[in-house]
């Protein structure tokens, strides 16, 4: 049985990069907000993740599981700032990345969403579906 799908990936030279796929950051949020600010920004934007700026440099990502980790804690989301949850220097890409890499780091890490950073200033951010489109399509 043969399959219609061509499985080929195309070759690096015209490879996609993040650059083709990525959305600006339009909304971010300050380290110092409150999840409950965060969370109205999210509804608001259509957006599951933010990217926390400081000096428009990412310094941290906060996600609707970070949201609904809290809930579940019975933490007050009016009380609990980002810069109170668990955080890491966020894994960024640069808009030259291709999309496969940028989805293999995705999967290495375990996240889903990715800064994207042309030196250390945030320029958009990409999630796994921004990714995959032209993978598979």
């Amino acid at each position: 049985m043969t399959s219609d799908v061509d499985t080929a990936l195309p070759s690096p030279a015209l490879a996609p990069t993040v650059a083709d796929v990525m959305r600006p950051a339009v909304t971010t949020v300050e380290p110092g907000a409150h999840l409950a600010g965060a969370a109205y920004l999210m509804k608001h934007s259509g957006d599951n993740a933010l990217v926390v700026t400081a000096n428009e440099r990412p310094v941290a990502m906060v996600t609707d599981t970070d949201i609904t980790q809290a809930v579940a804690d019975g933490r007050n989301l009016e009380e609990v700032r980002i810069s109170d949850l668990p955080s890491r220097e966020p894994i960024v890409v640069a808009p030259g990345t291709d999309v496969l890499t940028a989805t293999r780091t995705m999967l290495l890490h375990g996240i889903h969403h990715l800064p994207v950073v042309d030196g250390e200033r945030l320029v958009g951010i990409v999630d796994m579906t921004d990714l995959c489109r032209p993978l598979v399509g």
